[in-house]
């Protein structure tokens, strides 16, 4: 059995690398990589490292041959080919070189969700439910990582502030997400669907873990949705940016985050963290 894991340069697939090579021998890992120098310095003794540029589907395809399984970490918005379209590419290569199975980290409720941060991931699962290929979709919940800004700002004594009312997260550490992408990867029976999730926990919610945990007081301010977007661009924020942002805040408090599965845990083997027990992980 040969897996193979995408975008290992990035964080995810650091921790998605690192908890595969606990799994199975190295000798059956290969790392796919836009820089392979980076990458050749990063994965553990042992892996193989191949292109892997999500623009370049030959490459890809060259790449990808000899793989069963693949973990195919979703790509960064905002570059100089579309996301969407460089997922499509992914999957054009996969066929093309005959991957047997795939493992794609996804979108809360893809197949429900209407919100535009959504629409990439759709059309990428859409596209591997028509690919042919055997497929699992790993929808992972928000990273509490998201939230370092207002985290840190806390911390500064600045107001805590939020446009998503009562809507529920299902925050979890980027960490945990990545450990259980590569526990799927190997798992004999996966699962087609996995609503990956922590615990759901309001913005008031994180605000008093932060200051119990630090013991810092500071103003918590929940605004409505206009408001909340008036003030980020009133702090400079660029509006396209603090549309996104608000986005994000309006898809909270429309509860699409709002997730009371244990998938999460069930993969890992162990309890998640409490929210504060996570927030102190990424505050030191």
């Amino acid at each position: 059995m040969k897996y193979a894991i995408t975008a290992v340069t990035g964080r995810f697939g650091q921790v998605a690398m690192k908890t595969l090579a606990e799994l199975v021998p190295a000798e059956q890992i290969i790392g796919l990589a836009r820089n392979t120098d980076k990458a050749a310095n990063m994965v553990p003794a042992g892996v193989t490292v191949r292109p892997g540029d999500y623009n370049d589907v030959a490459t890809l395809t060259e790449s990808m041959k000899g793989v069963d399984r693949l973990l195919f970490i979703s790509s960064q918005p905002g570059g100089d080919v579309p996301r969407a379209q460089q997922h499509l590419n992914v999957i054009e290569a996969a066929k093309n070189a005959g991957v047997k199975w795939i493992a794609y980290t996804s979108f809360p409720h893809a197949d429900s969700a209407t919100g535009a941060l959504a629409s990439d991931h759709i059309q990428t699962e859409k596209a591997l439910a028509a690919s042919g290929i055997d497929h699992t979709f790993l929808r992972n919940n928000w990273y509490l990582e998201n939230e370092m800004d207002s985290i840190k700002g806390a911390l500064a004594g600045q107001p805590f502030v939020y446009g998503a009312g009562e809507g529920h997260v299902g925050w979890a550490l980027e960490h945990d997400y990545a450990e259980a992408a590569a526990k799927v990867l190997v798992s004999d029976q996966p699962k087609a669907i996995y609503e990956f999730a922590g615990v759901p926990a309001t913005y008031a919610d994180l605000a008093q873990a932060i200051s119990e945990l630090t013991n810092q007081e500071f103003k918590v301010v929940s605004l409505d949705t206009a408001d909340y977007r008036r003030g980020l661009e009133d702090n400079g924020l660029p509006a396209e940016v603090a549309e996104v942002v608000t986005a994000i805040q309006t898809m909270i408090q429309d509860g699409d985050l709002d997730e009371t599965t244990s998938d999460l845990p069930d993969v890992l083997g162990r309890p998640l963290p409490s929210l504060k027990a996570a927030l102190q992980t990424i505050i030191k």
